[in-house]
């Protein structure tokens, strides 16, 4: 799916994948910011404010590799979330970089989930 011209990449995760997310801390991150377009600037980048829902296990990005903007494979890396084999960047499964030269966490568009669960981007 594309959305102004770029690729979004929507995921369910797995409980075992929200786990693992929610135990990061986001103060030992390259990118402590959300970089999430539903929060406040400056926000941190638990998992908690880079998903949708209340569930948490949906999580819609921009698939833009911040670091020269390639497009990062899913499911792939080694954090099991997005990986750019371009330059090596190595996002988890909250679309946070962790490792590589990508500066930025990927970034999550203005979106709404209604109570039908029909997702609105932008």
């Amino acid at each position: 799916m594309t959305w102004r011209g770029k690729p979004v990449f929507i995921r369910n995760r797995t409980a075992a994948e929200i786990e693992a997310a929610q135990l990061e801390d986001p103060a030992a991150l390259p990118d402590p910011n959300a970089r999430n377009s539903n929060l406040e600037d400056g926000a941190l980048a638990t998992d908690d404010n880079r998903t949708i829902g209340e569930r948490g296990d949906l999580i819609v990005m921009i698939g833009v590799c911040t670091h020269l903007g390639c497009v990062p494979l899913g499911e792939a890396g080694d954090f099991d979330g997005w990986f750019c084999p371009c330059h090596g960047s190595h996002y988890d499964t909250s679309g946070r970089i962790r490792k590589g030269p990508a500066p930025e966490n990927l970034a999550i568009p203005k979106t709404s989930l209604g109570d039908d669960m029909i997702l609105v981007i932008g």
